[in-house]
């Protein structure tokens, strides 16, 4: 999924608080026009950058492509991240300049890896009437690299009657779920009506819970649909209270990311001049696709599928700043 605003919200961070959880609200975000679905977007915010290496976090859905037009989102570019995609209910065709075409649907898990460049597109196939779910992205420890793209179906595991799938890592010995080249943990997490659920945590991950379905409590932090309760390092265990009517949670978990990011738009660079460059790039790809139909450079190959490709916003004109973790 892409930043479809023109004019990107500049979130300038700060380094992740130390002490109790704390409660993130989301803000709504419209991907296109008028009928354009609505996501939730709880990451990143003004008070926290990242969780782990978590930079991105959109919750959607669900929403009736009968009342909104889905999914449709364009060939656009990415850099210095990965992006997740976990649906609920509904699929979703993804094609991008690895070559990758593979439709994703719920309990299956789409990986893509930018490194120095990507570009992708997301549509919701035609036979979907509802589109639900999480697009996430988390920063690459390098930002150079090839692009490439997994596929995986992670199988459900129970434990202490919770249902759990892993897509990203390696959580409570579910196997099956693609592996991060930092260390990094997302799962899904389904909760019985009033369960209290604890799993070992590693201690030195931050850790989000991001609520789904129903309510939870966290160490006295209730959250309802779309919000994300964040916690810092420190804990050996993850205790979730589910409300009366059960819940389906995300947990997404990492150790502190150890560089500076810059993160504007769809891309994430060491600094500003990285962020210039990744754009000049693809403007210039955008513009051959529009002259000539088709197009490559640093970004890959378009597929021969698109018509038009997202072109980039115009920057800030102040010089964008590094997020420190320190």
């Amino acid at each position: 999924m892409s930043v479809t605003e023109q004019d990107p919200q500049l979130v300038e961070g700060s380094p992740s608080p130390a002490g109790p959880p704390e409660l993130l609200e989301p803000r709504e975000v419209p991907l296109g026009g008028p009928r354009a679905m609505r996501v939730q977007r709880s990451l990143p915010q003004r008070t926290r950058s990242l969780i782990g290496a978590w930079c991105f976090v959109d919750h959607y859905g669900p929403d009736d492509l009968s009342e909104r037009g889905g999914m449709r989102v364009p060939g656009h570019p990415h850099t210095g991240l990965a992006t997740v995609t976990w649906l609920f209910e509904g699929e979703v065709e993804h094609r991008d300049t690895s070559g990758a075409v593979a439709v994703v649907r719920p309990g299956e898990v789409n990986l893509m890896t930018a490194g120095s460049g990507v570009a992708h597109s997301e549509f919701s196939t035609s036979g979907t009437t509802v589109v639900h779910g999480a697009q996430l992205w988390f920063a690459l420890p390098e930002t150079d690299g090839p692009r490439r793209f997994e596929h995986a179906v992670p199988p459900a595991v129970i434990v202490d009657g919770a249902e759990v799938r892993v897509f990203v890592g390696e959580w409570l010995g579910a196997p099956g779920a693609p592996q991060a080249p930092t260390p990094l943990l997302g799962a899904e997490v389904r909760l019985p009506p009033g369960a209290r659920w604890s799993a070992p945590i590693e201690p030195s991950f931050e850790v989000g819970v991001l609520v789904d379905l129903g309510a939870v409590e966290v160490e006295g932090v209730r959250a309802t649909r779309s919000r994300l309760i964040a916690l810092p390092p420190g804990r050996e265990a993850l205790t979730v209270t589910a409300g009366a009517e059960g819940a389906r949670v995300l947990v997404l978990a990492g150790e502190p990311f150890p560089h500076d990011i810059v993160m504007w738009w769809n891309f994430v660079g060491r600094d500003h001049d990285d962020i210039v460059a990744a754009r000049a790039a693809w403007q210039a790809q955008v513009a051959e696709q529009r002259a000539t139909g088709a197009a490559d450079g640093r970004f890959g190959p378009h597929p021969a599928s698109w018509d038009d490709v997202l072109a980039a916003p115009e920057l800030p004109t102040v010089r964008l700043k590094p997020r420190s973790r320190a």
